[in-house]
């Protein structure tokens, strides 16, 4: 009687020595599997990682990149109102030399 139980708790204990090996085979079938299925999926996080990553160093770079172009604006917009401003007065600068007549230049 005290066979049997430990037959009913363990229904390993039915099967032979060669079925108890393929059993086994077929659990490292399928622990190998599994391993292959998680290196992947790990590489596909890893790729993924490196996305966002990535994402946020362009983001950071197109920062820096519109800080740099409104410097430059603002540079170009100075610069233009120099020469408005050098422009509009009567004499010096270059100018006054532009809109003398072709006799009045000095040669």
């Amino acid at each position: 009687m005290g066979r049997t139980r430990q037959t009913e708790k363990n229904p390993l204990r039915k099967l032979s020595k060669l079925e108890l090996l393929e059993l086994l085979a077929q659990q490292e079938r399928e622990l190998q599997s599994l391993r292959a299925q998680l290196a992947e999926k790990e590489a596909q996080l890893e790729d993924r990682m490196l996305t966002i990553r990535d994402s946020g160093s362009i983001a950071e770079a197109a920062l820096k990149l519109n800080d740099i172009f409104e410097v430059a604006q603002k540079a170009a917009d100075q610069y233009l109102e120099n020469v408005k401003a050098r422009a509009s007065q009567p004499t010096g600068g270059v100018w006054p030399v532009l809109e003398q007549s072709d006799e009045e230049k000095p040669s």
